[in-house]
């Protein structure tokens, strides 16, 4: 009964065109009066909301969307695409591959998929063009390549599965993210590259080694962001909160050398900093209050019952639990999903003896591939609007990506060493 109340609810607010955050709120609540009265329904989902973001974890989020901000507006994109060109321009279809390289280290600088969207999209999209691709085309490279940033760390998203998993090591998550971001960037490029030469584009000229290192040194100070809050969480320097921090003084820093961002602009960074996290926050603590709700209601055991009822395979309970993640990810953000169903499936699959740190990379990967889709895809609706297209126009071009990540999304899933190789090299 309350199951269903739970879930119809939250269908029907979704329907009216209510904010997921709101819909997670009033749907545990309605939830909630069904067994009990008004006023200690309203005082639990308050005080879950408040306990679950009493975390210390949590205070990285708003630092590393700070660094992020900070990134976004200092020139750091254009730096790293004249990089990734002098790389792989001279393969072929070499501007796709620029920008899904660009996309990649972007991504994992900022920590934000519709950061990388956005800057490397505005840029490489007029690129491409004037070579020849088409605008579908490049947005679809574009959109795709984004959500690589979400896998490889620093990564918002990671923190989150670590709070929702009740523990889950930060710096394991992290490590764990490298090869399956990697993995999915390179499949990515493989297909652009045949899609490019079945179409004719042209081949960049090679750079000189000359050019190479000049590209670089003009990226490495971004570029040692990544070296700088990985090395210290791992080497024990620091924590993954304290990271952050020092990640928003880098990034002040590098604002300082590049001089891209004045003083004058630092007030709108700040605010459009906090907006962004005051999102985050309130769908954390909705998000928390329906995970209580679904644990009071015992929904995380009845389903871990039924799944393995259904198959004792490990390998069938998996691709069910891929699909029903995927269908997911069509309809929900990524943070309230990683919140509400990490207790629904992680005593499924530790139960099948999997690494929580392994799920955590299957989830998020799992959740990226939505950020591409409609109706909430938030890289897709930027992608095609930096692009100046249309989502039915770029959909053709999307498929054959679409298939790259899913080819990832399986050989992540069902080759555990691809997420745990480096966790377990540093004895994490």
């Amino acid at each position: 009964m309350e199951v269903a109340i739970l879930v119809i609810a939250f269908i029907i607010l979704i329907g009216l065109g209510v904010p997921i955050a709101w819909s997670i709120g009033l749907s545990s609540i309605f939830t909630m009066l069904v067994s009990i009265p008004a006023l200690p329904a309203f005082t639990t989902v308050a005080h879950r909301m408040a306990t679950g973001l009493d975390s210390f974890s949590l205070l990285a989020i708003p630092f590393f969307v700070l660094a992020g901000q900070i990134m976004n507006r200092g020139g750091i994109a254009r730096r790293l695409i004249a990089f990734a060109r002098t790389l792989v321009g001279s393969l072929p279809g070499g501007l796709a591959h620029v920008n899904i390289m660009a996309a990649m280290m972007f991504g994992a600088i900022a920590g934000s998929a519709v950061a990388a969207a956005s800057a490397i999209g505005s840029f490489m999209t007029d690129e491409m063009e004037k070579e020849g691709y088409s605008t579908e085309f490049a947005a679809a490279v574009n959109i795709t390549s984004s959500t690589t940033g979400m896998v490889i760390p620093p990564s918002n998203i990671l923190i989150v599965y670590s709070l929702a998993s009740g523990g889950v090591s930060i710096a394991a998550l992290f490590l764990a993210g490298y090869v399956p971001g990697i993995l999915t960037g390179l499949l990515l490029m493989i297909v652009a590259g045949v899609m490019s030469k079945k179409k004719g584009m042209k081949v960049g000229k090679r750079s000189s080694l000359r050019q190479v290192w000049s590209t670089f040194w003009a990226a490495f100070p971004s570029l040692l962001l990544l070296v700088v809050i990985i090395g210290g969480i791992v080497g024990g320097i620091f924590t993954a909160t304290e990271a952050s921090a020092v990640a928003v003084l880098y990034c002040l820093i590098l604002t300082y050398i590049y001089k891209e961002v004045s003083l004058d602009a630092l007030p709108d960074i700040f605010l459009s900093s906090v907006g962004t996290t005051a999102i985050v926050m309130l769908l954390i603590g909705t998000s928390m209050s329906m995970s209580w709700v679904m644990a009071y209601e015992n929904i995380p055991q009845n389903i871990t019952t039924f799944l393995l009822g259904i198959s004792n395979s490990k390998f069938v309970i998996l691709l069910i639990i891929n699909l029903t993640l995927l269908f997911v990810g069509i309809f929900m953000d990524m943070t309230p999903a990683v919140l509400i169903f990490t207790p629904i499936f992680l005593p499924v699959v530790t139960a099948l003896g999997m690494d929580p740190t392994h799920f955590g990379i299957i989830m998020v990967l799992n959740l990226t591939i939505g950020l591409c889709t409609p109706p909430v895809g938030s890289v897709l609706f930027v992608g095609v609007g930096v692009a100046g297209t249309t989502i039915q126009k770029v959909i053709k071009p999307l498929m054959p990506l679409f298939i790259a990540m899913l080819v990832a999304l399986l050989l992540i899933t069902y080759i555990p060493e691809l997420s745990l190789f480096l966790p377990r090299l540093f004895g994490l």
